[in-house]
């Protein structure tokens, strides 16, 4: 995880691509995969999120702690070894945020939105009755921020830290 270190970049850019009036996501070409970016393929085209990685036990267990703002665009990605049952808490989180939570092929499985600041309940990282509830990868956003970007269970992500093999949109 050393050489994810020092690929990250200190300052973060948000990059946002948006399709024109009436075209298609199809004939919008994919951006490429960034260490510090997410793609996801939206409804309304291709949309890049900037994050900060979160990839190994101490970082997961800082997260966005006593933070006390989080741009528009940028995010947390929290990624495990191996997919497995997560559940997060807001313990010591001083702002709102959506919780983006998907499986080892990059699809978004379940969304948790406006998770409450210094809120110790547990918010499972599956619904109630998904069939397969283990995740790879969870995206911390703003409150409110997944929906008016347009991201939404069963869609597809990219990152490089995917498996290219089993994900869903592959990095280019």
């Amino acid at each position: 995880m050393g050489l994810l270190r020092q690929m990250r970049s200190g300052a973060l850019i948000l990059l946002i691509a948006t399709t024109g009036v009436g075209s298609a996501a199809a004939d919008q070409q994919q951006p490429a995969c960034d260490m510090n970016q997410t793609i996801f393929q939206t409804d309304g085209g291709w949309l890049s999120v900037t994050v900060e990685l979160a990839d190994d036990p101490q970082e997961r267990a800082q997260g966005l702690m006593f933070r006390r703002e989080l741009d528009e665009g940028h995010g947390m990605l929290f990624v495990y070894e191996k997919p497995q049952p997560v559940s997060f808490w807001m313990r010591n989180t001083l702002i709102p945020l959506d919780l983006i939570f998907m499986d080892a092929t990059g699809t978004v499985r379940h969304i948790h939105e406006n998770a409450r600041p210094l809120d110790e309940t547990p918010i499972p990282g599956a619904a109630i009755g998904d069939p397969d509830p283990l995740r790879l990868m969870v995206l911390e956003v703003g409150g409110g921020e997944a929906r008016e970007l347009g991201i939404e269970a069963g869609q597809a992500m990219a990152h490089p830290l995917l498996d290219d093999d089993k994900a869903a949109i592959s990095c280019d």
